[in-house]
């Protein structure tokens, strides 16, 4: 009897238990929706220039064929959750090795950022003029180096 009589009392406790968490988690929910950035897509703003900016150097660097860049392989890593899109030039014999050229954007900015040891060589004042164009929205290929 007394075993009975704990088991009701727990199995009591346990609805109260589960009603006041169903009741605290409801109290949690916002009705109001969050408010979407600017562009409206759903993408930040450094996503939307790393698109651009990456299917104008793939086209224009290898879908073209430029000799310029006969030497690098295109990775591109726009979905990177670090909130930094971005791609990357490595070494056309060495898909894993160290990146020749990163180039990204931060958080919510528009504002693209190119590195690497490729930025020393004679090459980086094309690549420099190349991103500035496309990230100002001109998708064209301008002259070969």
């Amino acid at each position: 009897m007394i075993v009975r009589a704990k088991t009701t009392l727990l199995f009591r406790v346990g609805v109260v238990a589960a009603a006041l968490a169903a009741v605290s988690v409801t109290g949690c929910q916002s009705s109001q929706k969050a408010p979407a950035n600017a562009g409206g897509s759903g993408k930040s703003a450094s996503l939307r220039t790393m698109e651009q900016v990456s299917i104008a150097a793939y086209k224009c660097w290898f879908a073209s064929k430029d000799k310029a860049f006969r030497g690098y392989r295109f990775a591109n890593e726009l979905n990177s959750m670090s909130g930094q899109p971005r791609f990357l030039l490595v070494p056309a014999k060495n898909f894993g090795g160290l990146p020749a050229l990163v180039v990204q954007a931060r958080g919510n900015s528009s504002q693209v950022e190119a590195f690497g040891p490729l930025m020393s060589e004679p090459l980086a004042g094309r690549v420099t003029s190349d991103l500035n164009r496309w990230r100002a929205g001109d998708q064209s290929c301008g002259a070969p180096a």
